[in-house]
């Protein structure tokens, strides 16, 4: 149910969707029209939904219908976009999240937004009647780098070692080069099972990383660097541009590239991309803290802070119980596996 002037309903329109998204300063991809694109294009349920009071737009959030055996659930992440001082707007848009979730079958909602994690956020989400998620749905504590700041001053503010790196690949003549074509995924991908099978994690399909990029290349929010030395590749990142942020979204690198530092000369120059785009936050993305020197993500999260950018917690991942007794066998399941996985 909601109130008497806020309607809410489906949208259809890319161009009104993004423009109201892309028109509030913390949203990024995860909430961008293309995301859900691709997920359509892997056979999966989606959510578009937009809260207007009269003609205008005043809320949104997208969301993906998870079919995991964990339990179905509907996932919205960086979601959603709205003013939150409106407590009415807020209400209505998260009762909408409950009959989605309700109609798709859902055992529970989990919501990730972008609010930054405080006392007065979890207040908000205990009173709107949702509990803390047993593990993440997306990067929970970032590494952001404002890009207002020149090159010359980006570099002075990095560590020695990523400093000395991006000198390095100037001196030797690194070369880079800037693909938009979903076809060169595959080379990508090739690396990413090199990658995979040296840091000992589960690589993504060749499918998936291919449809999510050509979802975003299609309309020029994806890019993928390459920097080579003497004609071999040494490190790829694959870089998503969209509204207010560029986002280092995964990233490969050789054997050779791990030897001679191939990737920081890439992050210099999609932040000078980002900056020609009009964008000056630079996402980093997942870090884990500084004393979790056991956490599998520690060596990447290092390198991450040796950019020298601000660090970002969002609220964590919540969720919205739609079927308790199913939501225990969840609860289980995600529970031991984040103790296995140490995340």
């Amino acid at each position: 149910m909601v109130s008497k002037k806020i309607t809410i309903e489906d949208v259809t329109s890319k161009k009104d969707w993004d423009k109201f998204v892309t028109s509030h300063e913390e949203a990024n991809f995860l909430q961008s029209w293309d995301f859900y694109e691709f997920h359509k294009s892997r056979g999966n349920d989606v959510v578009r939904r937009i809260a207007k009071d009269g003609s205008k737009i005043i809320g949104a959030y997208a969301g993906v219908v998870e079919n995991a055996k964990r339990g179905r659930h509907l996932a919205i992440a960086g979601g959603p976009i709205l003013d939150w001082k409106n407590k009415t707007l807020v209400k209505d848009i998260f009762a909408d999240m409950k009959l989605m979730g309700e109609k798709y079958h859902c055992v529970f909602v989990r919501v990730r937004p972008q609010l930054e994690r405080t006392e007065k956020a979890f207040e908000l989400f205990k009173d709107l009647g949702l509990k803390k998620a047993p593990t993440f749905l997306s990067v929970e504590y970032a590494a952001i780098l404002d890009l207002h700041k020149s090159e010359e001053e980006i570099i002075k503010g990095m560590h020695r070692r990523i400093r000395y790196a991006v000198n390095n690949a100037r001196n030797k003549g690194f070369t880079i080069e800037k693909s938009t074509d979903p076809r060169d995924i595959h080379e990508f991908y090739q690396i990413e099972l090199q990658t995979a099978k040296r840091q000992e994690f589960v690589a993504f399909s060749e499918d998936f990383l291919t449809k999510q990029f050509k979802a975003f290349a299609e309309n020029g929010e994806a890019v993928l660097y390459t920097a080579k030395y003497e004609g071999q590749i040494l490190a790829q990142n694959f870089m998503i541009f969209y509204g207010n942020e560029a986002s280092y979204h995964y990233a490969v690198s050789t054997e050779l590239g791990t030897k001679m530092s191939g990737s920081p000369i890439l992050h210099v120059e999609a932040m000078r991309d980002a900056r020609e785009r009009g964008i000056y936050r630079y996402n980093l993305w997942g870090i884990v803290g500084e004393d979790e020197k056991d956490h599998r993500f520690y060596g990447v999260s290092f390198f991450k802070r040796g950019f020298g950018g601000e660090e970002f917690k969002y609220l964590p991942a919540h969720d919205l119980v739609l079927r308790p007794a199913s939501y225990l066998k969840t609860k289980a399941i995600e529970t031991i596996r984040k103790k296995v996985r140490h995340t």
